[in-house]
């Protein structure tokens, strides 16, 4: 208890954590905006999108529960400034491996409704041709 009101002092004067984490790296903050546009791109929230979305938060990047929604803020903001196009330009000098866990997280979140949106198809295939992988990328194991 004692600990976790330290920790909310902490943040009230230097920020979230997660929040800073996202803000410091660019292409952590790219990734997740990108992510968060499949999850809008059915024009409907599910549930079941933003729990996979905070699980790839807190699996793949290490962001706390606690962190997400001041994450989402950020991102939200970050979004007004930055289009889908600038995002993914950060992504196409990165590793293979890293494009391809990008758009298994986007494929993940796509799915994560049990429906395919014609939309959220458009918007998966047009980041693979610009990262330069195929539909195969996103199913093969990495290795």
């Amino acid at each position: 208890m004692q600990q976790r009101l330290l920790s909310r002092f902490r943040n009230m004067f230097e920020g979230d954590p997660g929040v800073r984490k996202v803000a410091d790296d660019p292409a952590l903050s790219a990734e997740l905006l990108l992510l968060f546009r499949m999850i809008l791109a059915d024009g409907e929230v599910s549930e079941s999108e933003l729990a996979t979305f905070r699980r790839i938060c807190r699996d793949a990047f290490g962001i706390s529960e606690d962190s997400v929604d001041g994450v989402v803020e950020f991102l939200n903001d970050f979004g007004y400034e930055t289009s889908g196009q600038q995002a993914l330009a950060l992504f196409q000098d990165l590793d293979i491996d890293r494009r391809k866990l990008l758009a298994r997280h986007m494929a993940d979140i796509a799915k994560a409704d049990s429906h395919l949106a014609e939309r959220e198809v458009r918007l998966l295939r047009r980041t693979l041709e610009l990262l330069g992988l195929s539909p195969v990328d996103v199913v093969r194991p990495m290795g």
